[in-house]
């Protein structure tokens, strides 16, 4: 298919996903895993959120920043996730321009905002831990709900001009993308024209929106650890770590293949495998949305104990 580089022609490119290169024969395969987590990872997080929002013992910041990531898990994974099945089981990888663009900006936009996320339930554990007789005044409702705001203004301004960068390019045929999702180096490279804008643009919103976050929650569990520290009880230093286990399990889960991903995709294409960077891809948007709610539910007593309480009163009824 010849495609014009004339940017009004846009509307008329269709790309082929082709999803994971070389795994092709082991597609089906792949697929059940990722639906059962998808399906989990749908349902752990809109009970998570029902749990919160029905339970009025669970209308504290640490849970109200929760029902948020919970929220941000449910879109990250349905945004590629249906069309990454499509592909394995009716080799279904057909997709225009403009859906390829609008799947580019939500999967980066959720992202950020689920960075930032991350980054205020960190500030949470540090005003719970080095400022507890002034946590309920700092963190009140109207607090929360700026913080969640500023998040997703902060991730349209950051992630909309990748829609931009994209549409700025001449595209003259190419019209495979050797994924599973439309990302926004793998549109770029797709095209004809120099992509160093669109290079250094996205090294610079992973320094200052995704590294600055991380750079920022370090800081604050370096306080944290100074704080705790302190504490004369061992017990008690212990019990308070205890608090932060489950924000740091879900840190690691989100941060660790991200960063991976983004290093591998600008500066380790030659060395490792195809195949393996989008099969990890794909493991990305599935797997921390379905571990996000059991770690939450089984190192958070709060949730435990409401979620059999829920159970016990469903079996009541029954």
């Amino acid at each position: 298919m010849t495609i014009s580089s004339n940017h009004t022609n846009l509307r008329d490119i269709w790309y082929t996903m082709t999803g994971i290169p070389g795994l092709e024969y082991a597609h089906i395969w792949i697929s059940i895993p990722i639906c059962f987590m998808y399906i989990v990872s749908v349902l752990g997080n809109t009970f998570l959120l029902f749990l919160i929002f029905t339970e009025r013992s669970l209308h504290e910041p640490m849970y109200l920043f929760l029902s948020m990531l919970a929220l941000a898990d449910i879109f990250l994974s349905t945004v590629t996730t249906p069309k990454m099945l499509a592909i394995f089981w009716f080799q279904d990888g057909g997709i225009s321009f403009g859906c390829c663009v609008s799947q580019m900006f939500f999967l980066h936009f959720i992202f950020v905002a689920e960075s930032a996320i991350l980054l205020a339930m960190a500030f949470d554990r540090y005003v719970a831990i080095c400022h507890p007789l002034r946590y309920t005044t700092i963190l009140t409702p109207s607090v929360i709900g700026k913080m969640g705001i500023a998040s997703v203004i902060r991730s349209f301004f950051i992630c909309f001009p990748l829609v931009f960068l994209v549409y700025r390019l001449a595209y003259c045929g190419r019209n495979i993308i050797h994924h599973s999702y439309c990302e926004h180096m793998g549109i770029a490279r797709l095209a004809c024209d120099s992509i160093k804008i669109n290079i250094y643009y996205g090294v610079i919103v992973a320094l200052f929106s995704t590294c600055l976050d991380v750079v920022l929650i370090i800081v604050s569990y370096a306080l944290i650890l100074c704080t705790v520290f302190r504490i004369p009880s061992q017990d008690a230093r212990l019990k308070t770590l205890g608090t932060c286990g489950s924000h740091v399990c879900v840190i690691l889960l989100f941060y660790t293949p991200a960063f991976f991903s983004f290093f591998a995709h600008r500066f380790g294409g030659h060395h490792i495998p195809l195949h393996v960077h989008i099969l990890l891809a794909n493991l990305y948007v599935v797997v921390p949305p379905t571990l996000n709610p059991i770690i939450y539910g089984v190192k958070t007593k709060k949730v435990q104990e409401k979620f059999v309480h829920v159970f016990s009163v469903s079996n009541k009824f029954c």
